[in-house]
C-alpha cells in the first residue's frame, strides 16, 4: 500500500507535521532511526506562533505541563550593568506566552501519545532509512531495521525530517549555504532538586572573559552555556569538572542540582539551497542551522511543518497542483534567512572576546537603554511573508494575531471557537455582498466565511483584536491561510471576490515540480 506521506524523523518538527497531516485525514508513515526518543533536550524554549502551531496540532492543553512562560530575558556586561531587558508578555499577539520555556523531552512525549490516538498515523522506530528511489507517483523508500532486515515503503510525498546530517537532503543533492559563523558551546542541562526562583528568570552575561547564558529550560530545568573562549581547548571545556566549576559561580553544585548533561556544541548557521527535489522535501535541521540566540531554531522547524503542511494537503486531495509545494521552499527559504541572521547578528554582540570590542558594546548599549527609559515595550515583530503564496493587496504576508472571540455563548482563543482552515475575516457590510462562488470555493476546502459581529451566525470580537487588524490593514476583509498568514486584503466584497479568485487560479496552476 502506498502511504500519502512518509516522513523521516519523529522528533518535534516531524511529529507536528505528522500530526498536521493526519488530523486532515491523510495516511502518513514515519520512519525514526532510533529505538526510543532523545531523553535529554536540545531546544529549551518556544514562541508564540509555535505555541499556536502546537495547540493546532493538538497539544495545546499539555503545554502547561512541560512549559512555563519565560517571564523575562536579560543581558548584562561583566560589572552586572544591564544592558537589555525584556519583559515576555504571558498572553501575547497569538493567544499564547510570546515565550515559553519548555522542557523537551516533555513536549516530546505529548506529541508522541497525541500521535498514538490517529489511525492514519503509523511510527515505525528503528528504522534508519538506507535508499530512496523516485518514481513518477511515488518514492520507494528502503529501510532496515536493528537486526539487518530490510522493508520497502510507497508514498506519494517523502519530507526530511531527519536533523542536521539530513539522509534525504543527500540524496536530494542539495547543498548548504554556510554563513560562516561558529562557535564552540558547553552546554550544561541541570535538573534542580528543589524548586528554585531565578532572577532574571533568563540570563545573558556579555563578559568578554567568558559568554555565559543561563535560561530556564522548563519546570524544574535549567541550562547554562559557556562559550569556549579563545586558548581553550574543546578537551579542556568538555568535562564534569569544568561544568561544575562554571555552575559554582550561580550556586549550582552536586548537592542542590543534578547535571544531566554535558556536551560542547558547535553552533552554525546554514540552510540548504532547495528544499524540493520532485517528490523529496525537507524541514526543520535538515533544511536550516542556526545559531541560539534568537531561540528560533525548533520554532523555524515548526513554521515548516505548519506552511507544508496545509500545502501537502490541497495537493493529496486534488485542490492544487503539485506547483504550490515550490512556494513551500521559496516561503520558508526567505523566512529563515531572516531567522539566521537575526540570531547571527545577536551572536555578534554576544561573542564578544575583545575587551575593548565589548567596552564599546556595553556603552552603545546603555546609551540606548537610557533613551529609551519610560517609553513602553514594543512587541515582538513576527516576520511577515514578502514572497511566494500571496496577492498583491493590503497586508498580503502578515501574520495574523489571535484573540479572544465568542460565539453561541461560548468564549475562547479564535482557533478553539471558529476552528482552522482557510478562513475570510470579514465585517457584515461587506459579508453580504460576497459572490456565491467564494462562498462555494473556501466550502470545497474546508474554509469558512467568520463574519465578526454581534448576530446570528457571526463572531463577537470579544477583545478587539480584529477590529485593530482590520484598521491597521484598511480593509475590511482579510482572506487568511490556514497557517495564519495573510492571503489578501480588501475593503469591497468585489475586492475580496477578486482576492478569492486569485487565490483559486494560483492553487490550479499545473506547471509540475514533480516533472521538473
Amino acid at each position: 500500500m502506498t502511504t500519502d506521506v512518509l516522513i523521516v524523523g519523529y522528533g518535534p518538527v516531524g511529529q507536528v507535521l505528522a500530526l498536521l497531516l493526519a488530523q486532515r485525514g491523510h495516511r502518513v508513515t514515519v520512519l525514526e532511526k532510533w529505538q526510543r526518543p532523545f531523553p535529554m533536550p536540545r531546544a529549551v524554549s518556544f514562541d508564540g506562533e509555535s505555541a499556536r502551531i502546537l495547540a493546532a496540532a493538538g497539544v495545546g492543553r499539555e503545554l502547561g505541563d512541560a512549559g512555563e512562560p519565560s517571564r523575562d530575558y536579560i543581558w548584562r556586561n561583566a560589572r552586572g550593568d544591564v544592558l537589555l531587558s525584556v519583559d515576555v508578555a504571558e498572553h501575547g499577539q497569538c493567544g499564547w506566552p510570546d515565550s515559553t520555556s519548555m522542557y523537551q523531552p516533555g513536549l516530546e512525549e505529548a506529541l508522541a501519545r497525541r500521535g498514538a490516538d490517529h489511525p492514519s498515523l503509523t511510527v515505525l522506530r528503528g528504522r534508519e532509512v538506507v535508499e530512496i528511489t523516485e518514481e513518477s507517483d511515488a518514492c520507494v523508500v528502503t529501510a532496515a531495521d536493528r537486526s539487518g532486515s530490510h522493508t520497502i515503503h510507497r508514498a506519494r510525498w517523502l519530507v526530511g525530517c531527519d536533523g542536521a546530517n539530513s539522509f534525504v537532503r543527500s540524496q536530494m543533492g542539495v547543498d548548504e549555504v554556510d554563513l560562516g559563523f561558529s562557535n564552540d558551546w558547553l552546554t550544561c542541562d541541570v535538573t534542580l532538586r528543589e524548586p528554585r526562583v531565578f532572577t532574571p528568570n533568563n540570563l545573558q552575561i556579555c563578559d568578554p572573559v567568558r559568554p555565559t547564558t543561563a535560561v530556564s529550560a522548563g519546570p524544574g530545568h535549567r541550562r547554562w552555556e559557556f562559550m569556549r573562549v579563545p586558548g581553550e581547548t574543546v578537551a579542556e571545556l568538555d568535562s564534569r569538572e569544568a561544568a561544575w566549576r562554571l555552575l559554582a559561580p550561580f550556586d549550582i553544585h552536586p548537592g542542590n542540582a543534578v547535571l544531566a548533561r554535558h556536551a560542547v556544541y558547535t553552533f552554525q548557521a546554514r540552510y540548504a539551497e532547495r528544499w524540493r527535489a520532485g517528490r523529496m522535501l525537507i524541514a526543520g535541521d535538515a533544511a536550516h542551522r542556526m545559531p541560539p540566540f534568537a531561540g528560533q531554531g525548533m520554532c523555524s522547524g515548526f513554521r515548516d511543518a505548519a506552511n507544508l503542511a496545509w500545502k501537502l494537503d490541497l495537493v493529496l486531495s486534488g485542490h492544487a497542483g503539485d506547483a504550490l509545494l515550490d512556494t513551500y521552499e521559496v516561503e520558508r527559504r526567505a523566512h529563515v534567512q531572516h531567522a539566521i541572521l537575526m540570531s547571527v547578528n545577536l551572536g555578534r554582540v554576544i561573542c564578544q572576546p575583545d575587551p575593548a570590542a565589548a567596552a564599546d558594546r556595553d556603552a552603545a548599549m546603555l546609551a540606548n537603554r537610557r533613551r529609551m527609559a519610560g517609553r513602553p515595550q514594543d512587541p515582538p515583530m513576527y516576520q511577515p511573508l514578502t514572497t511566494g503564496l500571496r496577492a498583491d493587496s493590503r497586508a498580503a504576508g502578515w501574520l495574523v494575531p489571535q484573540g479572544r472571540v465568542t460565539a453561541g455563548g461560548v468564549t475562547g482563543l479564535f482557533d478553539d471557537v471558529v476552528g482552522r482552515g482557510l478562513i475570510l475575516l470579514v465585517t457584515p457590510e461587506v459579508a453580504a455582498g460576497l459572490s456565491g462562488e467564494t462562498v462555494a470555493f473556501l466550502r470545497a476546502r474546508d474554509g469558512q466565511v467568520v463574519v465578526l459581529g454581534e448576530g446570528s451566525g457571526q463572531w463577537a470580537d470579544t477583545e478587539g483584536t480584529y477590529r485593530r487588524l482590520l484598521a491597521r490593514a484598511g480593509c475590511r476583509g482579510l482572506l487568511v491561510r490556514p497557517d495564519h498568514y495573510v492571503y489578501g486584503g480588501g475593503r469591497t466584497a468585489a475586492e475580496l471576490d477578486g482576492v478569492v479568485a486569485e487565490l483559486r487560479r494560483s492553487l490550479t496552476a499545473r506547471v509540475s515540480g514533480v516533472a521538473r
